[in-house]
């Protein structure tokens, strides 16, 4: 535990656009908080990313970055391929540890990862959470737990880039298990919201479509099978007794990017860019819900992160466990998908 007059110094594994967009600003922010080191994928790169934010040291590959006693703190910021090793290293180097999304590979890594993080309580752990809901997800929870929808009965999620199939566009890394593993689309995005409002899932039935075979790999200049799909669809049955009914993609030209809606046996809630608004048993139209101030969230992932590590409230958004929660969910749509059948989702912390 760092007390609030220490500083804490933080390297970067990976420096890609989220980081540069969200943790570096946030960390700098905070007093008493610097930038000691960066490892990106090329030396060329960390040293503009270095130049860029004013790091002292640059580091040639992470591993060196996190045995490296310049820093008390590490954020992962690369694609999913890396966040297990790299948590393990730094968590064993006695580092706390800032992950991004999505956890890890696989729910065997998670668990690996969370098993790590308990072996280390003096260390905070923490996954960067899905960001979409964040400033409304306490209302919602406070209008399904007070019953403002009655018996909720069904969830809808349609999540999609508004883009049109480009059979042309190079293989980008969301499409390559190799460098995100089962993870596909937002699914494990807006699964941790669901989580968050309505708890989760015990089954799930999926279909998927890839509609173009391989693409140009732009790492090796060679074509590579895109392994994970374009469009998704997603049943699951709830613990809380309602269905949930989600569909993702990266191919539905003009389809609407985010929004969610909660049926209840009397209200449906519905979540659509970005606001709230409900409709009770005989209304004709939805009326705004409003966020009161006391209940509304946002991006203080690295504040969050900081003052846990200062000794203040543990880490809730978003905790390894979760994490472990939502990569469960994740891997049985990748079985559904494989056996063409409904596949039941285990107790992901039983073992770990």
């Amino acid at each position: 535990m760092h007390s609030t007059s220490q500083p804490i110094r933080v390297g970067l594994v990976g420096a890609g656009a989220n980081t540069r967009a969200r943790h570096i600003p946030g960390l700098r922010a905070l007093e008493g908080v610097s930038l000691a080191s960066v490892a990106n994928r090329t030396r060329a790169s960390s040293e503009r990313v270095a130049r860029e934010f004013g790091i002292p040291a640059v580091y040639d590959s992470w591993e060196e970055l996190v045995r490296a006693p310049d820093s008390d703190a590490v954020v992962i910021g690369t694609w999913p391929y890396l966040h297990g090793p790299a948590t393990l290293a730094a968590l064993a180097a006695g580092k706390h540890v800032l992950c991004e999304a999505r956890m890890a590979m696989n729910a065997a890594e998670a668990g690996r990862m969370l098993a790590a993080a308990r072996a280390h309580p003096e260390r905070v752990a923490q996954v960067v959470p899905s960001p979409l809901t964040l400033h409304v997800d306490n209302t919602v929870i406070r209008l399904v737990r007070d019953g403002a929808l009655g018996r909720l009965l069904a969830v809808e999620v349609r999540s999609a880039t508004g883009a049109f199939l480009d059979p042309e566009a190079p293989l980008h890394w969301r499409q390559d298990a190799d460098l995100s593993g089962n993870n596909m689309l937002t699914l494990g995005i807006w699964y941790e919201a669901l989580m968050r409002w309505v708890g989760e899932a015990v089954t799930v039935s999926a279909r998927a479509k890839t509609f173009v075979a391989s693409r140009r790999d732009p790492r090796t200049g060679t074509d590579k099978p895109v392994q994970l799909p374009d469009h998704l669809a997603v049943l699951a049955d709830l613990a809380c007794g309602a269905q949930a009914d989600m569909v993702f993609s990266a191919v539905a030209g003009h389809a609407a990017a985010n929004e969610a809606t909660l049926f209840g046996t009397d209200a449906t809630l519905r979540f659509r860019d970005g606001a709230l608004s409900l409709a009770r048993r005989g209304d004709t139209a939805f009326s705004a819900v409003p966020v009161p101030p006391a209940e509304a969230g946002g991006w203080r992932v690295e504040a969050d992160f900081v003052a846990a590590i200062r000794g203040g409230p543990p880490v809730t958004r978003t905790t390894f466990a979760d994490g472990v929660r939502y990569m469960a969910f994740t891997d049985a749509v990748a079985r559904s998908l494989a056996t063409g059948r409904t596949e039941p989702i285990p107790d992901a912390l039983h073992n770990t």
